[in-house]
This record gives C-alpha cells, sequence and structure tokens, in this order.
C-alpha cells in the first residue's frame, strides 16, 4: 500500500445506449464512439479531462469490452482495466474499484465519472471536482450537481439545504434528498426553487468512508466485495471474482448509498455550471451539434444533400449519400445493415424499437 491520500478516478464503462440504436451496438457501445466530431471516442474525452486532477485513473467495464477500451486507452495499465465477469449495475462496478484503490493507497479519494458524458468547460469541471475531493477529505459522500437549463424530465434531482463551510470548497452544500425523474411541471418547481440541481451520478468519496456506507447500507454487497479485493493481486483473483462477483446484489449506486445517506445526512453537493449531457437519445445529441447551412444537423463527415430540412439530424456510417427534402425535425440514422427514421420528438422511444427487436432481429442490437 502507498500513503499517498491522493485522487483516483473510477470510470465504469458500461451500458449499450439503446435510445442510440442503431448507432450504439451491443458489441460497440455509445461510450466508445466519436459522437461530437473530432478524432475522440466519449471514453477518451472522459481520460483526457481527468488525468490532470487525479493520481491515476481506474476504468471498469464488462469482457464484451474490455479488449476495445484497452485498444482506445493504450497508455492505461493493465491494473487499472478491472473487467465484470458479468453486468451487476453500478454499485458493484464502483465498488469493486473502491474495495482495492483502498487497499493500494493509504487514504485515497476516489470518485465515479461515467464514461459517456459530455463536458464542454473541462476548466469549469476540474475546478468543481477539486471543490468534490475537498468536500470528501472533511468525511462526506459528495455528489456532483449539474446547474438546471431547463425543466428537464429525463435526468434524477439532487435537491440542497444549507452550506457546509468545507475549507477549499466554498460552493458545497449538504444534500437534503434525492428525487426521481419528475413530470414537467414538477421539474419547472425544481428549477424554479433554485434547490434542485440534475443529478449526473457523479460521486466522489474517501475510499475508506465509501466502504464504510457498503458495509452499513449494502452489508452483503460489501462483504463480497471485500472477498474480492482481499484476492485481486494475489493468484486467486479469477477464482474468487468468478465465485463471489455472480451473487452480489444487482443495484445502482444511487439506491445503494446515495438515498439512503442523504437520508442520515451524510451527502454533500459541488454544484456545477460547466455544459454537461448524458447523451441519452438523439435529440440531446442534437443539442450539441452545430447546424448546417440548411438548418439540419450532421454527425461527421457524411455525404448528405438536404433542402428544406430544418432541425433534423443525419448520422451516417454507411458511406451512402442521405438526401431530405422536406422533412424537418426528423432523425435519420443510416448504417450498413439498418435505417432509424424517426420524429425528434419520439427520440426517447428509440427504446422501445430496440425492445422489439431483440425477439426479431437479435443481431442487430
Amino acid at each position: 500500500m502507498t500513503s499517498d491520500g491522493g485522487f483516483y478516478a473510477i470510470v465504469p464503462a458500461g451500458g449499450a445506449g439503446t435510445r442510440l440504436w442503431p448507432l450504439s451496438r451491443a458489441e460497440q457501445p455509445k461510450f466508445l464512439l466519436q459522437l461530437l466530431g473530432g478524432h475522440r471516442s466519449l471514453i477518451q474525452a472522459t481520460v483526457d479531462r481527468l488525468a490532470p486532477v487525479s493520481e491515476g485513473i481506474c476504468v471498469v467495464t464488462g469482457t464484451k469490452h474490455a479488449a476495445a477500451v484497452a485498444r482506445q486507452l493504450p497508455a492505461l495499465p493493465d491494473d487499472d482495466l478491472f473487467v465484470e465477469p458479468s453486468p451487476r449495475e453500478s454499485a458493484a462496478a464502483i465498488g469493486l474499484a473502491a474495495a482495492v484503490l483502498a487497499r493500494r493507497h493509504d487514504d485515497a479519494v476516489v470518485g465515479s465519472f461515467a464514461a459517456d458524458h459530455v463536458v464542454l468547460d473541462d476548466t469549469v469541471f476540474r475546478r468543481v471536482v477539486a471543490e468534490a475531493v475537498a468536500t470528501a477529505r472533511a468525511g462526506h459522500l459528495v455528489t456532483v450537481g449539474i446547474t438546471p437549463t431547463y425543466p428537464a424530465t429525463g435526468f434524477g434531482y439532487v435537491c440542497s439545504g444549507e452550506p457546509l463551510d468545507v475549507p477549499g470548497a466554498p460552493s458545497a452544500l449538504r444534500v437534503t434528498e434525492f428525487r426521481e425523474k419528475p413530470d414537467e411541471q414538477t421539474a419547472r418547481r425544481y428549477v424554479d426553487s433554485g434547490r434542485y440541481r440534475w443529478n449526473a451520478g457523479m460521486f466522489v468519496a474517501r475510499a475508506v468512508t465509501l466502504m464504510e456506507l457498503y458495509e452499513r447500507y449494502q452489508p452483503a454487497l460489501a462483504a463480497g466485495l471485500r472477498t474480492i479485493a482481499d484476492a485481486w493481486h494475489s493468484s486467486a483473483r479469477e477464482e474468487v471474482l468468478g465465485a463471489v462477483w455472480p451473487g452480489l446484489p444487482k443495484i445502482a449506486i444511487d439506491y445503494a448509498i446515495a438515498e439512503p445517506a442523504a437520508a442520515e445526512g451524510r451527502v454533500a453537493v459541488v454544484p456545477g455550471s460547466f455544459g454537461w449531457d448524458d447523451i441519452g437519445d438523439f435529440r440531446s445529441l442534437s443539442a450539441l451539434l452545430p447546424p448546417g447551412e440548411d438548418g439540419a444537423q450532421v454527425l461527421g463527415e457524411v455525404d448528405v444533400v438536404t433542402h428544406d430540412a430544418a432541425r433534423s439530424v443525419v448520422v451516417s456510417t454507411s458511406g451512402r449519400l442521405v438526401a431530405l427534402l422536406g422533412v424537418s425535425d426528423v432523425v435519420v440514422v443510416d448504417t450498413p445493415d439498418a435505417l432509424l427514421v424517426a420524429d425528434r420528438a419520439c427520440a426517447q422511444d428509440v427504446k422501445v424499437l430496440v425492445d422489439r427487436l431483440r425477439g426479431t432481429h437479435p443481431e442487430l442490437l
């Protein structure tokens, strides 16, 4: 064990991004894609922004994507790529890395940041992370709350209370509760109050504090993670991982740890206004793409001809010409084996199509 007390980032890289089908697939999920143009995928951009503020970065992913993650992150040490035998939700994934890091580094602070989110202002983001780390050192479980820019119904919310007066973290507030995705009227009330922020699923804490919370609220999960972490740097790692992992509780860290800890006054929030999105569907992707000459938005170097196609979104990996005439507010995603045409207003419902395809065309997922 080293005794550096540094900050270590954990990047969970999972999920298929089904609302971005047919661009995002089970074999090539959205965190491996270049969704904002340029030459960096979402996971590469995530690691890029975390590198200047962390002593090290760990990525937690599944067996299906481990090789692709290693290719995209060649500088990531093998010991910092944690491979889950099967999906067990975020509490197990983050807890695995935190349990191992607690043994590697005395008094380490760890922070979890999803591999498939977008941050527009890295400088502000890093300043917020620095406040979160300072707040975590004071003993809190910390979440980063995104200052809402509109009454979103697709995000959960964090309600804040009084300031915490933490040295080095002037913005830190106590969290009073987490709220699930609201309807539009409730979301508007949240935003107007000034006390609610979007829950982006970013959590920061001392590794030992986080594991104590696991033991308090999820003792079965904590016991399994301890067993795996004890064997992690031994020849028994694969045997223990294979035996223990399938039996771990399958639950998100928000429900497992954050919500009960908030009810006991142990969670803080650091507000963040750095331009954030989880790119949950093609409508949210369109908000991040610049409009073309005709008002259509095009991802990547695509051969597109449009006329009178305002606010339409075009994504293509097929190499074919895509032509739009007299259609507005549509999404067109053209891939070599599947074509999606949808109303932008129905972007959230792409998942419904994916669910239907599981029984008819599973090979396309």
